[in-house]
């Protein structure tokens, strides 16, 4: 079975009028302005997932300051879900800066969705502190539910690119202990936080319940961060991930038969890792 853990749907509305957008949504104009930048629906993702062999997408939206847009979007992830419940697994996106956050995931994971995902800080100063505190009523519900969170995240250091926010390894740090409970999904590799499991002291009981999507890679890394992070985080820690309709999954694939990983170690990436954070039966 093949499970990807970081994908994209966007309605109609907005997929065919995201000028509309731009103005009161900075961070998606950064990441859309571009009219190359692709935005897919749920019929297209299904194609797309027959066509590159993936069995189960799990979808979600993006962090909408407008409350408005951000519950009718999670609205959309919802439909998609019951549409197609076999090949969809859903999270609710949310901006934890506005004030109806926390009672829209609440609405969210009562009605079906499976976690919460990704959220995005993309304010100036990263993951700060405030940003921390302010997701805890997010990060509770999940907890009682035993949903998993997944974060965007990214390298602290390298080239610039639309997207990259100003994380640092420290904040990304702070966030998974501050909530040590929570099953906790972090995007693009974590940033590479993944390193640090060598120290002797901490930081691996602090990783027990982080697992690392290898979203973008295939933008930002050489084949062989695979192995390098199976060996450090555990083959069981890391997920497949795509970022589609970013990349497709076709380049993920040579990705990693490149790496040289083995036939064990790539059937959990693509799948088995994944069936076990979200209770898929991994037939």
């Amino acid at each position: 079975m093949i499970i990807d853990m970081h994908t994209h749907l966007f309605p109609t509305t907005i997929r065919e009028n995201r000028e509309n957008f731009f103005l009161d949504e900075p961070a998606f104009a950064l990441l859309y302005r571009d009219p190359g930048a692709r935005m897919v629906g749920s019929d297209e993702m299904v194609r797309a997932m027959d066509e590159h062999g993936v069995d189960v997408s799990v979808v979600f939206g993006f962090p909408w300051m407008n409350p408005d847009t951000c519950r009718r979007h999670n609205d959309y992830i919802l439909e998609s879900v019951n549409r197609h419940p076999d090949r969809f697994v859903g999270l609710c996106c949310v901006n934890p800066y506005t004030r109806e956050a926390e009672k829209e995931v609440q609405r969210s994971l009562d009605n079906g969705l499976s976690g919460v995902g990704e959220l995005a800080l993309y304010q100036e100063g990263g993951i700060t502190e405030d940003a921390v505190q302010r997701i805890e009523p997010i990060m509770a519900q999940c907890r009682q539910k035993n949903l998993p969170v997944l974060f965007h995240t990214n390298e602290p250091v390298g080239h610039v690119y639309p997207g990259k926010s100003d994380n640092t390894l420290a904040q990304i740090y702070n966030l998974v202990r501050t909530y040590g409970e929570n099953t906790i999904m972090l995007a693009h590799w974590g940033g590479g936080l993944f390193f640090y499991n060598l120290l002797k002291k901490e930081v691996r009981d602090v990783l027990a319940n982080v697992y690392f999507d290898t979203a973008a890679s295939p933008f930002l890394y050489d084949p062989q961060i695979y192995r390098v992070a199976m060996e450090l985080a555990g083959e069981e820690k890391i997920l497949f991930g795509t970022d589609y309709p970013l990349i497709p999954p076709s380049r993920y694939y040579k990705e990693i038969e490149a790496a040289g990983i083995s036939a064990a170690a790539r059937e959990k990436l693509l799948g088995g890792n994944a069936a076990r954070v979200l209770s898929i039966p991994n037939e």
